[in-house]
């Protein structure tokens, strides 16, 4: 399982530890992972992902998971999230149009 959040595509960074006598080691920036259960309310499920805790703010901020998946960037999505994308969009189109 790679270190990346499903939802926005944050993943590990790399960076230098220096020391008080400005020796420079590599080491990783690490993001912080929750594995959280997020409820659909466009299709009535619970989906598990592997979210950063930023990202969770946003998806409260935005109102929901469906919410934040609309308004997301497709590129920025994993698999999982483009895939329950396109089902949210088209479930709330068919709602619209009936």
């Amino acid at each position: 399982m790679s270190r990346s959040c499903e939802l926005t595509g944050k993943g590990v960074q790399s960076g230098n530890n220096v020391s008080h006598a400005n020796n420079k080691t590599k080491r990783k920036f690490l993001p912080n992972l929750c594995n959280v259960t997020l409820i659909s309310d466009a299709l009535g499920q619970r989906f598990r992902l592997r979210v950063s805790a930023a990202a969770l703010r946003s998806v409260e901020h935005r109102g929901g998971l469906d919410a934040f998946l609309l308004k997301a960037e497709e590129n920025e999505l994993s698999m999982r999230a483009r895939l329950l994308r396109r089902q949210i969009a088209k479930k709330t189109a068919a709602a619209v149009a009936a």
